[in-house]
């Protein structure tokens, strides 16, 4: 049975386009953050969209992505740590 965690996506290739958007927009909101600050709150919401939170919460939603596409009955890392 495949569990779903709020961090996982449903397949890989779409949680690397949203890393990927995430990146770019990472770096447009720092390139206008002095001339456009506003626009550049509008893009670190975007971040955060993408993201699902932080980086960090990205990260572990790759592992768990690629943890759930690929092996099948394997639990999930936030299984593992709750025991």
């Amino acid at each position: 049975m495949r569990v779903k965690t709020m961090f996982a996506s449903n397949t890989l290739s779409e949680h690397i386009l949203r890393g990927a958007i995430g990146i770019a927009a990472l770096g447009y909101a720092l390139a206008i953050a002095e001339t456009h600050p506003w626009g550049s709150l509008a893009s670190g919401a975007l971040v955060l969209l993408a993201f699902r939170g932080c980086p960090i919460c990205w990260t572990i939603g790759l592992f768990e992505t690629a943890g759930s596409n690929g092996a099948g009955g394997r639990l999930s890392i936030v299984e593992s740590a709750q025991g």
